[in-house]
């Protein structure tokens, strides 16, 4: 059987894995069976939690790994560990024996190991943080959401051109359409490097997508825009504020329509669009954010996600390779 991508899958990373990691490996299973799986790990644990979910010996196979990288190790004595299963999945990659890395480990850890081992396609000078996040319409692409605190106009027109590809190899039937966030929508508003970026956006061109100006952050989810890009601090800030809302809303939504019969019974009737509102806030559904800039994709599955999660990052994964992420990235660079 041909296999299409190769994933290279650090199992012990995250919370209950590698229970999780395979339990979502066999829930992907079910809908694509054209992946092929490499499995770094402990072999004895791996081998059993495989055998509980029944998978074929087609789908993977199991590289065997002394060590691990704890949630409490810091990036740079992670990177000294060159036994553990995420140091060897990345160097995997490294060696173009996979196509794609993916652990829901130590996220410092794992951007640290990948920019030492793998290099940096050309005329990117920084790497970003890129993750789905909903909009009325469909799904926004934003960053950069943490690896970078301090940007130049450079960055952010790489940014641009790095979130466009992703865009596209993830949702290929769509136009991408860029905004840089920024606290409002006129061109005198921002400082001084955004409104550089701004400048250099509207006046080169690329085929890839269309610019759009600017977006304020009461905006983001209005769907007008789908690639939004801002510095590593904002960006972080603000999709930590979208979700501490998300959890809020969820939250008092329950709490509200559990209170006194009128509510339960209300809650009853609108079932159904209650279970679609719940799954629109999912965050399982948007598992998944993505290491751009280097020479192939990384992708970091949240730590405390379950194997749902888990399998809707290995999407993630299968749609950068087949998607032609990184090759997008290098036709259209802005150098």
């Amino acid at each position: 059987m041909s296999k299409s991508v190769v994933i290279a899958v650090d199992a012990m990373g995250g919370d209950n894995s590698p229970r999780k990691v395979i339990a979502g490996i066999s829930e992907y299973l079910k809908s694509n069976n054209k992946v092929f799986f490499k499995i770094f790990g402990n072999k004895t644990i791996v081998t059993n939690e495989l055998s509980k979910n029944s998978i074929s010996n087609n789908f993977f196979e199991i590289i065997h790994c002394e060590d691990i990288v704890k949630n409490n190790d810091t990036p740079l004595s992670a990177a000294k560990k060159k036994n553990t299963s995420m140091f060897l999945a990345i160097n995997d990659v490294k060696e173009r024996n996979s196509n794609v890395v993916i652990s829901a480990g130590n996220t410092g850890a794992l951007f640290v190991i990948s920019k030492l081992n793998m290099k940096m396609i050309e005329n990117i000078s920084k790497p970003a943080l890129a993750a789905l996040w909903p909009n009325k319409i469909d799904m926004n692409i934003v960053l950069d959401l943490g690896a970078n605190v301090e940007c130049d106009e450079k960055n952010f027109e790489d940014f641009a051109l790095m979130g466009a590809a992703l865009h596209k190899a993830l949702f290929p039937k769509d136009d991408s359409k860029v905004a840089l966030l920024n606290i409002g929508s006129e061109e005198i508003k921002g400082h001084e490097t955004i409104k550089k970026a701004y400048q250099t956006l509207e006046n080169k061109k690329n085929e890839l997508y269309e610019f759009c100006g600017y977006i304020e952050g009461n905006h983001i989810m209005n769907g007008e825009v789908n690639v939004i890009v801002t510095d590593g601090f904002t960006g972080n800030v603000a999709l930590k504020t979208a979700e501490g809302t998300a959890n809020f809303i969820s939250s008092e939504l329950k709490k509200a329509l559990s209170y006194g019969l009128i509510a339960k019974i209300s809650s009853l009737i609108n079932i159904s669009n209650l279970k679609k509102f719940k799954k629109r806030l999912d965050p399982r559904l948007y598992n998944g954010a993505i290491l751009l800039g280097l020479e192939s994709p990384v992708i970091k599955s949240h730590g405390s996600t379950d194997y749902i999660g888990f399998a809707n990052s290995l999407d993630v994964c299968v749609k950068t390779v087949e998607g032609k992420l990184i090759d997008k990235i290098k036709k259209n660079i802005i150098s």
